[in-house]
């Protein structure tokens, strides 16, 4: 019953509370982050559950007048409410029951976005530039902080990769549905007879780790420094402000020349690095789901065609959901949410079939 999973929440609620304020654990971060991070989660559902018993106990009140009270105008303002009430109760009880599908545990993180050019030679690496512009600019409408790590510029513009950090309010239960490999169809610029060509890029979105997710021990880490270049291989500086760090258990390479300060490069490449290790214990985790749920929409798997842009017809086609839509200029220009939210809404039904809430 709904009313006694909510009730059972209030109470963990109420025993997390008691427990971020305990000296003890507050002397243990790790312990204490996690607490924190629960009380913020559960600190929604438990407004909600408010809201909810609020509803139920004047639905109950009304009842009570409507069975008791003989002045009819009474009964009257009591049956108007019960109907308002009612409606309250099942809008209350479909945002709840979204409320407790289990989301993802690393929703609420920071994300890392790689961007890689695939098949398509120079216009591959034009198109990785174009998606980079469409995830800034939609970072930028969403007000959060993109950073970037380490860029590997085409020689006719855009990137070979580009890797940048997201930072902001559940960054990663958001972007986590980008990851994948990007169409585009279009005539490229160098391309003299007008035809149309199709190239690819492909995304990764990572939830950023934090240094209590991951033990990384750094007599594992090999660090180099080199001068940071630029398009066609020219030195940038004259500085070895460029630093490499090879994970040696793995064979994980992580490069950062964003910064001018080494110190700089080489506490950004360590994020990287850290998220990397952790991402390949996660994507465990993401291909455990999905092979329990055959079209859920964010999964491990990084090769799946996931869109199509095509710009002689000016479309955009998401080919999870079966969506299209016919505004490709402001999709490119950052305007994605529509495509987010309604890959959010096919997940939660999905999740809600189930019966998982």
């Amino acid at each position: 019953m709904l009313l006694e999973k909510l009730e059972a929440i209030h109470n963990r609620f109420k025993e997390v509370s008691q427990l971020i304020a305990d000296p003890e654990v507050i002397a243990d971060m790790k312990r204490y982050i996690q607490l924190n991070k629960e009380y913020k989660d559960l600190e929604e559902i438990v407004e909600a559950y408010k809201e909810y018993k609020n509803v139920l106990d004047n639905i109950k009140s009304s009842k009570e007048i409507l069975a008791t009270e003989k002045d009819e105008e009474f009964r009257e303002m009591a049956k108007f409410e019960l109907e308002d009430l009612n409606t309250k109760q099942r809008v209350l009880e479909e945002k709840i029951k979204l409320m407790l599908v289990p989301s993802d545990p690393q929703d609420g993180k920071n994300a890392i976005v790689e961007i890689r050019a695939g098949t398509g030679g120079d216009e591959a690496a034009i198109f990785a530039g174009d998606l980079f512009r469409m995830y800034t600019k939609f970072c930028e409408k969403q007000g959060w902080k993109t950073e970037v790590v380490d860029m590997n510029e085409g020689t006719s513009g855009g990137f070979k990769e580009v890797v940048f950090n997201v930072s902001g309010n559940k960054v990663y239960g958001i972007m986590k549905y980008e990851s994948g490999v990007h169409r585009v169809q279009r005539v490229p610029q160098t391309e003299t007879q007008g035809r149309v060509h199709t190239s690819a890029a492909t995304v990764a979105v990572l939830p950023e780790a934090d240094e209590f997710d991951i033990d990384l021990k750094m007599n594992d880490v090999r660090k180099d420094t080199y001068c940071s270049s630029g398009p066609g291989g020219q030195s940038v500086n004259t500085t070895y402000s460029a630093v490499r760090l090879t994970h040696i258990p793995t064979g994980i390479v992580v490069t950062c020349q964003d910064q001018k300060s080494q110190i700089k490069n080489f506490e950004k490449a360590l994020k990287v690095l850290r998220t990397r290790l952790f991402d390949m214990e996660y994507k465990k985790y993401l291909d455990e789901i999905a092979s329990q749920r055959k079209t859920m929409v964010s999964t491990g798997d990084r090769s799946a065609k996931i869109r199509t842009y095509n710009y002689p017809q000016g479309r955009v086609t998401d080919h999870r959901i079966a969506l299209t839509l016919y505004n490709l200029s402001a999709i490119m220009d950052g305007e994605i949410y529509e495509i987010i939210d309604a890959l959010q809404v096919a997940e939660n039904a999905e999740k809600l079939k189930e019966g998982v809430a």
